[in-house]
């Protein structure tokens, strides 16, 4: 992998890890379209630990006064009923579907999953089903005629049952196309968060589980033939400009739609399709790089 190309992808990953987009597939658009090797699951992984190292900083208070409560609530019960140790035994519960499934689907994650037309579909039905969850969020917050507006939960209102299916609908991101942010955020809409608090616990949530991810990775590519400088100039790139998309996106979620996403997600997926099915684009095209 060149210079040019571990900056180009870092600064892909860094612009679309946050937004509900994908940069899984990004990333492996990005390498298709340039003609270039598929940078592989192992350097998506790797460089997402320069994007979680942003949500760390950015959240840095959050995490802090959790992971703190979260310890003294191991020896004290009266801190187990304190919301910040709660958030942190939540967080646990939430990172256990995409563990599982990460570890059990590895082969297929860095194999078929990795398809042009399957990550054209994932564009595609979840980019109606953030629609979908977009619109009774907007439903519930503006009201309608003869309807009054309703007040959405917080995470203040997050228990084990919500942890989990947040949890799964972060599992369903280990197929390229889907997007970590944007199956989260549309689990937490459906059931009943405002747009801020689904944002803010899919980030939190995403710590612990590419944090883990990475260091598995970097064990896989020690023993390979990994192209580290580039690799770290990436995630360094993917870093900074992860956190400018962070600040940004959480100042834009709480007056704007997620339509914009919506529309790109769906016109990304059918100009995909059409690429592929007219021979411009192959549907494995890079993988030869492994």
């Amino acid at each position: 992998m060149s210079w040019f190309e571990s900056f180009i992808l870092g600064l892909v990953q860094g612009l679309t890890e946050f937004l509900p987009i994908s940069s899984s597939a990004h990333l492996r658009l990005t390498a298709a379209f340039a003609g270039w090797h598929d940078p592989g699951s192992a350097f998506t992984a790797i460089t997402q630990i320069g994007t979680e190292a942003a949500v760390l900083i950015y959240f840095r208070k959050d995490i802090v006064t959790i992971v703190s409560a979260w310890f003294r609530s191991l020896t004290n019960k009266a801190m187990r009923q304190n919301h910040d140790a709660q958030m942190g035994w939540l967080v646990i519960v939430g990172s256990i579907p995409i563990g599982v499934l990460g570890v059990t689907l590895k082969d297929q994650i860095e194999g078929p999953f990795r398809d042009l037309r399957l990550i054209a579909s994932t564009l595609i039905v979840m980019g109606i089903i953030l629609g979908v969850a977009d619109r009774l969020a907007a439903r519930d917050e503006t009201g309608r005629k003869h309807r009054a507006s309703r007040e959405r939960k917080s995470l203040k209102d997050l228990g084990v049952k919500d942890g989990l299916i947040f949890g799964f609908c972060q599992a369903m991101a280990l197929v390229p196309g889907v997007s970590r942010s944007g199956a989260t955020i549309s689990g937490g809409l459906l059931m009943g968060y405002t747009r801020e608090s689904a944002a803010r616990y899919s980030f939190l949530l995403a710590v612990p589980a590419v944090l883990a991810s990475g260091v598995f990775e970097l064990k896989d590519a020690g023993e390979s033939h990994t192209s580290w400088p580039p690799t770290i100039l990436a995630t360094v790139v993917a870093f900074v400009v992860g956190y400018v998309v962070i600040a940004w996106f959480m100042k834009f979620i709480t007056t704007k739609s997620f339509m914009p996403f919506v529309i790109y997600r769906i016109l990304l997926g059918i100009a995909l399709f059409i690429l592929v099915g007219a021979g411009v684009l192959s549907p494995h095209a890079g993988e030869s790089a492994g």
